[in-house]
This record gives structure tokens, C-alpha cells and sequence, in this order.
């Protein structure tokens, strides 16, 4: 893996590395999509603390927003996502077995 890719990689993974953005990503997983204010309903937060984190989760390609009227609804970015979280929960339950 050249440099460029191994920084890249390396930065994904940091935005994985807060609890709140991936209880945003698990909520989307599990519940499809959402809008800010249903995320901060189900999540218990602040619209505000949530479109900050959804800024970070979009920006990363983690998420994605598409305009429904006057909402915003998010979703997650695509099956990747899904496989990524799947496959850390997957690491994290084989120790406790």
C-alpha cells in the first residue's frame, strides 16, 4: 500500500473512532433513513451536536443526504458502511463468546 492510501486509511478510521458518530451510523443502519431531527429524537441529542457529526460522516462518504421538501434525510453512504460496522461488531463479540 503506498503512503497516500495508508494516510487515507488511516483518517477513515479516526472518524470510527467517536461513540456519537457511530451510533448515528448504527441508527441509519438499523432504522434506514433519517432526518436530523429524528437522529437527535432516537439518539437523545441536540439537532445541533448531530449536524455536526453528520458534517464529518459526509464529508468522510460515510453518509449521505438527498433534500425531501424542506428536510434533509440521511442515510448511510452505501453497503460498505454496513459491512465495516458489521464487521467490527463481528471481531469485538468473538471475544466475548
Amino acid at each position: 500500500m503506498n503512503e497516500n492510501t495508508l494516510y487515507d486509511l488511516a483518517d477513515l478510521f479516526k472518524v470510527f473512532g467517536d461513540s456519537t458518530r457511530i451510533r448515528i451510523l448504527v441508527d441509519l443502519m438499523e432504522n434506514g433513513e433519517r432526518s436530523v431531527s429524528e437522529l437527535a429524537e432516537d439518539l437523545e441529542m441536540t439537532q445541533s451536536a448531530i449536524s455536526h457529526q453528520l458534517r464529518t460522516l459526509k464529508q468522510s462518504k460515510l453518509a449521505k443526504s438527498r433534500r425531501e421538501g424542506k428536510s434533509v434525510i440521511y442515510s448511510l453512504d452505501d453497503e460498505h458502511v454496513r459491512s465495516i460496522i458489521a464487521a467490527g461488531q463481528e471481531h469485538i463479540e468473538e471475544d466475548r463468546v
